[in-house]
């Protein structure tokens, strides 16, 4: 399961391990052997350090997805990430939340990822709040030419981390010049 979230994900796995001792554990090392992104051991996370994250809300109706987005995010040591799996209850998480940026799914059932942003951009306590599209519905030559769906920038899936990471930290820098 592990090894075709991150094939779904774009990422190669450098490491693949699980435990059945603890119900099931997935360890993972999706970062290329030269990357610039570091991750942090399990537990070295200090109170300060938690206060200076960014806050990042993941909307995505695949739980394994959201879920390894998370872990993966949250490893770097940079990031505090919060998944909503229902996007009928997006809004609602992201008041809740704070989040400095979203990432959203287009298609999701019920409630899709425009109809989300629209609600967030109507939101006057959350209208800055910058929004990243990931969805299949494009190409990646599409992503890298910089169009955009409904304003908001987008990567296609399948996404690797590192060129998450890289979107993410683009639009907190757009935000913060704002």
């Amino acid at each position: 399961m592990g090894c075709h979230l991150a094939n779904k994900l774009g990422m190669s796995a450098t490491r693949y391990m699980i435990k059945k001792s603890m119900k099931k554990v997935i360890e993972a090392d999706f970062f290329p052997r030269a990357s610039e992104f570091e991750l942090s051991p399990p537990g070295s996370i200090t109170s300060s350090a938690v206060d200076e994250k960014r806050r990042i809300l993941v909307v995505d109706n695949d739980r394994d997805s959201t879920h390894l987005v998370k872990i993966l995010l949250e490893r770097t040591s940079r990031y505090l990430v919060l998944e909503e799996n229902d996007a009928t209850k997006a809004h609602q998480s992201a008041r809740n939340f704070r989040p400095d940026l979203i990432l959203l799914d287009i298609v999701m059932p019920e409630t899709d990822g425009g109809e989300v942003a629209a609600q967030i951009q109507a939101d006057p306590e959350l209208q800055a709040t910058p929004i990243i599209f990931l969805t299949a519905l494009v190409t990646k030559a599409e992503a890298k030419a910089g169009l955009r769906i409904q304003g908001h920038p987008f990567l296609a899936k399948p996404i690797n981390i590192p060129e998450l990471i890289n979107g993410i930290e683009e639009n907190l820098a757009v935000r913060a010049a704002l």
